[in-house]
């Protein structure tokens, strides 16, 4: 089984509108809803792909129950830590140019945090779990890392999909894949990546700090994937960009499902750019056709 965990998910609430008035009345064009956070799109492009997934985390309210409804019309099994506090909605309003508001997040009970602690004991060393996204402002600081030992101590394989502290203190627990993008690796080692060169460098440096995979996405410059056996140049076709949330958790869905299934590194990674692509030339999350039709055009290059 594949878990993904969503710490601090959100109801993403997209209002468009013509022309943004700002200190004055605004007509909405049209609005959607999506159940949101980095870990839920993780679930939805799995279970578009026909990867089975459970999806763990906080759910509260409203909100949460509203998720739960979306979630469970995907298909997606969920088995999320019931909350006294409202999950958050993140809100995100579209005109000339995009602009967003997001919730903190609800306040986390020491009791229903060590409830999600406990979830962890079941899993196997044939179990992957995903850790993505932001943390409550209520959980303790290094809460993520006690999950990581946790899901260790099982020997099941893990991603980490965050930034700073919490990526670095997961590094040496050796998990399956980690992927920042360029701003991401930057201030990760508080340097400035101007060139190739430089990016390769602090790639391998994440591998030799403890990470098996990385990759290293680049926006339209397509992405490295660095192994043990080498360095490799994805790219994958041009495509008019229509949505910039979601597309890295697409590329972790895609690579992590393919991995599981075959143990190739480069279909996995073939699979993970056609993901996350898709869904970059998707208003939503990508479907599975899109996701296929882009495979077979992703380019890879070994480059060291």
């Amino acid at each position: 089984m594949i878990y993904t965990i969503t710490l601090n998910p959100s109801i993403d609430h997209v209002i468009l509108i013509n022309e943004l008035n700002l200190g004055g009345l605004n007509k909405m064009e049209k609005e959607m809803k999506f159940p949101g956070g980095k870990g839920i799109n993780v679930s939805r492009i799995l279970q578009e792909l026909n990867y089975e997934n459970t999806a763990l985390g906080f759910l509260g309210g409203y909100t949460g129950e509203y998720m739960l409804e979306q979630l469970h019309g995907y298909g997606i099994k969920t088995d999320f830590i019931p909350i006294q506090d409202e999950t958050r909605t993140n809100l995100k309003l579209k005109s000339y140019a995009e602009t967003e508001i997001n919730g903190q997040g609800p306040d986390i009970l020491p009791e229903e945090a060590r409830k999600l602690q406990r979830q962890l004991d079941k899993i196997t060393s044939q179990d992957s779990v995903i850790l993505s996204g932001s943390m409550p402002p209520s959980l303790p600081n290094d809460f993520y890392q006690v999950l990581v030992e946790e899901i260790v101590k099982s020997n099941a394989t893990f991603i980490i999909d965050t930034t700073g502290r919490e990526l670095k203190s997961a590094l040496p627990y050796k998990p399956m894949l980690v992927k920042p993008n360029l701003e991401e690796l930057s201030e990760l080692f508080d340097v400035t990546l101007s060139d190739q060169e430089a990016i390769i460098h602090y790639g391998k440096k994440l591998l030799n700090e403890g990470a098996q995979h990385v990759i290293v996405s680049m926006a339209g410059d397509g992405a490295l994937l660095f192994t043990s056996e080498g360095v490799f140049h994805g790219l994958s076709p041009k495509g008019d960009i229509k949505n910039s949330v979601g597309a890295g958790d697409s590329m972790i869905a895609g690579f992590t499902g393919e991995f599981r299934e075959t143990n190739d590194v480069i279909e996995a990674f073939q699979m993970g750019l056609a993901a996350g692509s898709a869904t970059a030339f998707s208003a939503d999350l990508a479907e599975k056709a899109d996701i296929l039709n882009l495979l077979e055009k992703v380019e890879i290059t070994r480059i060291s």
